[in-house]
């Protein structure tokens, strides 16, 4: 699913993020990003989509692999959100 990109009046370029609002690239997460909350990782995928970012600056920013990236997208697309929770297994039994 590609989003569009779009302009604001600041002539910045912006995608719709996961929460509805527009997102810029300072919008995104710190580059120095550790921890990876389900709203930061549903951001990376929104600019990806939307144009914001490429595939690859999106993993040398983040130091991503292409698998973990796509993982993040697949999720999205099969589970929504909640589809990138990282929570153990474990937790469950």
């Amino acid at each position: 699913m590609m989003q569009q990109q779009r302009t604001n009046s600041c002539a910045e370029k912006y995608v719709i993020g996961p929460t509805g609002t527009p997102l810029t690239i300072s919008d995104l997460p710190p580059v120095e990003t550790e921890r990876w909350v389900i709203r930061r990782k549903a951001e990376v995928v929104a600019a990806v989509r939307g144009g914001l970012l490429s595939l690859d600056e999106a993993c040398d920013r983040y130091r991503l692999t292409n698998e973990e990236f796509l993982n993040w997208q697949q999720s999205i697309d099969r589970h929504g959100m909640a589809g990138l929770r990282a929570t153990r297994l474990q937790q469950y039994r």
